[in-house]
């Protein structure tokens, strides 16, 4: 069994990983289902391959561990979420407000600051990547504002590139940290002033050139505009649904999921995908869902070097607001959408008729899901 590091020294493309089978990686196996098949008790499995990856001490992998992997493949061991700086159990609810300051003429301003550094990241156990990243994380801190505000990020660059800050809105010209507009050197300092609008759900990335690298070494996040139910009051009870910090937000379980991938080789192949950074993550450590409360996903893909991304829903359906800038769905009861890199939306649904149980949710492109883009909702009556 070749180890994922000479695989990658001779530059194996996804693809080849996956017929690889697996890879052993820093003392951690790595387990990718390759073409399907099924073992002799019927169980989902892989034709041609018999690749224990859990095993004994006596290097013998027990039936049962051994059946369950064949249809289970994935990465074995944890990633040190400590040493990362991040978690992305925490980044599913981590809102970044900013400052709030009310001004003399009665506007609402809205600080926050963003600083750029070099960081390693483990993307997947024994996996280190290294990557360019906004506050320190992979994703950048997902913004929120509530629509009308004067917005003013205060941009850090700490890193070892020029950088800059593209929001997903509308500003000016000379706000839109594009080259022309205005790159930030390495040690400078820029504050971007814009209102926040439209509300929706946005994204905002580095726009520097090499555009693709910029993106794919890390350099994007969430960007939120919450609908002012003042301005929508022919919508007002979804509007204030949706505005952080009500009483009727505070009902919704609302999950930020920032779907993207890493090239860890550098051939303009992904080998590893996530929705917020860690391979299988959520396969791991299913996310909790109370069962009786509507559940809410600020869903972005920023996958590189493919050209679409998906999300489908086991054993549900949901409602659908495209950009997330209408107060009405633009698809109702679906359980399958596709967005291409840097389109966003919402999902709204409910797991209330259903019984308790993990319900699984990933990407449609089979590959995608077999190298890290899979997760599990562990729907209770409450949480523990």
């Amino acid at each position: 069994m070749a180890t994922l590091a000479t695989l990658l020294r001779g530059r194996l493309s996804r693809r080849n990983l996956l017929a690889a089978g697996a890879a052993t990686v820093g003392g951690a196996s790595l387990g990718i289902a390759g073409a399907a098949g099924s073992s002799a008790g019927g169980r989902p499995g892989t034709a041609g391959m018999e690749l224990d990856i859990c095993t004994t001490t006596s290097g013998v992998a027990p039936a049962q561990d051994h059946m369950e992997m064949h249809g289970d493949q994935m990465t074995v061991g944890a990633v040190d979420d400590a040493a990362n700086g991040f978690d992305p159990t925490a980044i599913l609810t981590d809102w970044d407000t900013g400052t709030l300051e009310i001004l003399p003429d009665g506007t609402r301003q809205r600080t926050f600051t963003v600083t750029a550094e070099d960081k390693e990241i483990e993307i997947a156990p024994g996996v280190f990547f290294p990557a360019w990243t906004y506050n320190g994380r992979v994703p950048g801190p997902s913004l929120r504002a509530m629509e009308g505000e004067k917005l003013r990020i205060v941009f850090q660059n700490y890193g070892s590139h020029p950088h800059s800050m593209h929001f997903h809105g509308i500003h000016s010209a000379r706000m839109d940290g594009v080259p022309g507009a205005g790159m930030i050197g390495p040690g400078d300092e820029f504050v971007y002033e814009f209102e926040a609008k439209p509300f929706g759900c946005h994204l905002y990335h580095c726009h520097a050139l090499p555009l693709k690298r910029h993106i794919h070494k890390g350099m994007y996040g969430l960007f939120v505009v919450d609908p002012d139910p003042a301005r929508h009051p022919e919508h007002e009870a979804v509007a204030r649904s949706r505005l952080f910090g009500t009483p009727e937000n505070a009902e919704w379980q609302e999950l930020v999921m920032v779907m993207n991938a890493f090239d860890t080789n550098f051939d303009n192949e992904n080998e590893f995908y996530a929705a917020n950074t860690i391979a299988h993550c959520y396969m791991k450590n299913p996310i909790d869902i109370v069962r009786s409360r509507p559940v809410r996903i600020y869903l972005v893909n920023v996958v590189e070097f493919d050209p679409i991304n998906s999300f489908h829903l086991h054993a549900n359906f949901f409602d659908y607001y495209n950009q997330g800038t209408t107060l009405t769905p633009t698809l109702k009861t679906v359980d399958l959408i596709v967005q291409c890199q840097a389109e966003r939306g919402i999902l709204e649904f409910s797991f209330k008729d259903h019984e308790p149980g993990h319900y699984m949710f990933h990407a449609h492109q089979s590959e995608f899901t077999e190298l890290g883009w899979v997760g599990l909702f562990n729907v209770t009556d409450a949480v523990s």
